[in-house]
């Protein structure tokens, strides 16, 4: 006798798709989801009627815990592209700030160490680069730096604060920038599970889809239940659009 099926044994089944059978959305996989919701309810008053069609048992035992992993694995990629969306904008926000602090420091101490050619050589070292990790470090360098030898910049009547700023935006936009980056390696691993997730998913709600289509051709009423929306209303809009592209060639012609 098999094991029942749960949801731990889906998500070893999900796992062992071969690398080359996965298959990415061809479709919003929130409205993939909520149509498989909506399938699997209908289903389910059928399920004598589709197993008498010859449909696997399997597949609506399995449905209800695919359904599931799918749609956590999908929550789980949305919430980590939410995050590294927000953080962008986050550093977008930031990183000007992050600039000119840099610029202006710079710009301070090359005038308050105009006579010390050992500081200004340690300056024009923090000047080098200009990328953004250059700018988050620079901002901590120039921090450490100023603190050392205050006081060719309290000659100047240097504002002491912006060093204490510098070297807390240089740690909250280190952050930030991670963040942006995002960590690749899990990233990489969540999108392979949703994608192997989808496709058991796509692959069961197919299974039923054609064999409610073939169980009740001659019942429209619960036909209905087992055509996808979403692909009907494209193919609509596809055939309307080929339809005004024909009629408008006519149009031209005569």
């Amino acid at each position: 006798m098999a094991d029942p099926i749960s949801q731990t044994s889906e998500l070893e089944v999900i796992n062992a798709i071969p690398s080359d059978q996965i298959k990415s959305p061809t479709q919003p996989v929130d409205v993939f989801l909520q149509e498989a919701e909506n399938l699997f309810i209908w289903c389910t008053t059928d399920k004598d009627t589709l197993l008498a069609k010859g449909l696997k048992p399997y597949y609506f035992d399995a449905f209800p815990f695919a359904l599931t992993i799918c749609r956590d694995a999908q929550a789980k990629w949305t919430s980590e592209q939410k995050l590294k969306s927000d953080a962008t904008k986050a550093w977008s926000d930031q990183a000007p700030t992050g600039f000119a602090l840099r610029d202006q420091l710079l710009m301070d101490f090359r005038y308050a160490y105009r006579k010390d050619n050992e500081l200004l050589k340690s300056v024009a070292l923090i000047a080098e680069g200009l990328t953004n990790a250059d700018m988050i470090q620079d901002l901590a360098d120039l921090s450490v730096l100023g603190k050392a030898h205050p006081d060719e910049l309290t000659a100047i009547h240097f504002d002491f604060t912006k060093l204490d700023t510098a070297a807390t935006l240089s740690s909250n936009l280190a952050v930030t920038l991670a963040a942006s980056n995002g960590d690749k390696k899990s990233e990489k691993a969540e999108l392979l599970l949703r994608n192997r997730a989808y496709t058991h998913l796509k692959e069961i709600v197919g299974e039923i889809r054609d064999s409610g289509k073939y169980a009740f051709n001659d019942n429209e009423a619960r036909l209905k239940g087992y055509k996808s929306d979403f692909w009907h209303k494209k193919y609509l809009d596809r055939a309307k659009a080929e339809k005004k592209k024909k009629t408008g060639s006519e149009t031209a012609t005569n």
